[in-house]
């Protein structure tokens, strides 16, 4: 008679816990998204985009929409912030500081902008009269500025380890000051939440209503440095992408059924002869009516990934250069796509620094949700 069949294999051991909430990761799975490229769209919108007219002399930091219109503000290595006109491709106005600029946000009218920089120091600038007030300082350089709608102040990221609350409107502005574990490296505000991203991995969940300790503080499960960290437009959850090209989709709530759904997956990669490169992933956008959202990387690609139905949607093609900055305008139908050398390779020749405003089509940001 034949042998008996061998026993069947083990189960799998069960998968770790987070360090930070006691929930399985699960592994976070590293998807492979179906490829789409921009081929499908020929004639559609992907030669259409426009460079901004009179671009910052030197690294471009930050591109963002105002929430009302489609001016926008770009802080810059070159020590300026700069207001334009994007229909109108014109340069309304030149705010000149004495040290490059990291970051920028804009008042809930659009009436003031906030950056923060290489000087330390948090300034409000007037966009109607074109003045500026000094609102307050960190003993090192600002990373990250975001003004935050549902309490009027603007927070303030580090890399000395803290995040300050400010308001405009006070004799004395500063609000609130809090020490994170590790240099602060991005952040995201959505609602009454704010995620920061900081060294060491660690991501930081705060209720801006209840800021005496953070609501979460999680170990990220990507395994390298953060980049960039954006939140979903319905303020469920956040993505967060790392130097290793790859991102991660996490959920707030701490339901276990609700944190089966994350994982991450690669992309910013390219295999050359067997040799695999991987890029860091810069910068993150959510499409603000579809919840879709575009990713930009070292490699001076941008794709559009549909993360719920797990697939990216489309690839514009490449860039000269890095892209350090993705931003979608209020109604999503322009992107600002900012081309600029972020030094990954050290100090080179390299294409010049520059924005360019792309029209958006929905075949380009749509999810499969929203198509049916």
């Amino acid at each position: 008679p034949p042998p008996p069949p061998p026993p069947p294999p083990p189960p799998p051991p069960p998968p770790p816990p987070s360090p930070s909430t006691g929930l399985p990761f699960p592994s976070l799975p590293l998807l492979p998204f179906a490829p789409a490229t921009m081929d499908s769209f020929a004639g559609g919108s992907s030669g259409a985009q426009v460079e901004l007219a009179q671009p910052p002399s030197d690294g471009i930091t930050s591109s963002i929409f105002a929430n009302t219109t489609n001016n926008l503000l770009v802080t810059s290595w070159d020590a300026t912030a700069r207001l334009y006109d994007s229909d109108k491709n014109e340069l309304i106005h030149t705010f000149e500081q004495k040290g490059p600029l990291l970051d920028g946000s804009f008042s809930l009218d659009d009436s003031k902008a906030y950056v923060g920089g290489v000087e330390n120091k948090l300034f409000m600038l007037d966009l109607k009269v074109g003045s500026r007030r000094e609102l307050g300082s960190h003993q090192k350089p600002i990373k990250c500025v975001e003004y935050c709608a549902a309490t009027g102040l603007i927070f303030t990221g580090s890399w000395d380890q803290t995040l300050k609350l400010w308001d405009p409107r006070a004799h004395d502005p500063l609000s609130g000051s809090y020490e994170l574990k590790g240099r602060i490296f991005s952040m995201g505000l959505t609602g009454n939440r704010a995620v920061i991203a900081t060294s060491g991995r660690h991501v930081t969940v705060f209720d801006v209503r209840k800021m005496s300790e953070p609501e979460q503080d999680r170990l990220s499960s990507l395994s390298n440095q953060l980049r960039i960290v954006r939140c979903f437009p319905d303020g469920t959850g956040y993505a967060v992408g790392s130097c290793e090209g790859r991102v991660a989709i996490e959920y707030f709530d701490t339901d276990p059924n609700v944190q089966k759904k994350k994982y991450a997956f690669k992309c910013h990669r390219k295999t050359e002869n067997g040799a695999q490169t991987l890029f860091p992933v810069n910068a993150l956008a959510f499409h603000p009516i579809y919840g879709t959202f575009a990713s930009g990387g070292c490699d001076g690609v941008v794709n559009v990934w549909d993360g719920f139905a797990k697939k990216r949607i489309c690839q514009y093609p490449r860039y000269q250069t890095s892209i350090a900055y993705l931003d979608y305008n209020k109604d999503g139908t322009k992107l600002a796509v900012t081309q600029s050398y972020t030094f990954e390779s050290g100090e080179r020749d390299h294409p010049s620094d520059t924005v360019f405003i792309r029209p958006i089509s929905e075949k380009e940001c749509k999810n499969k949700l929203a198509r049916v």
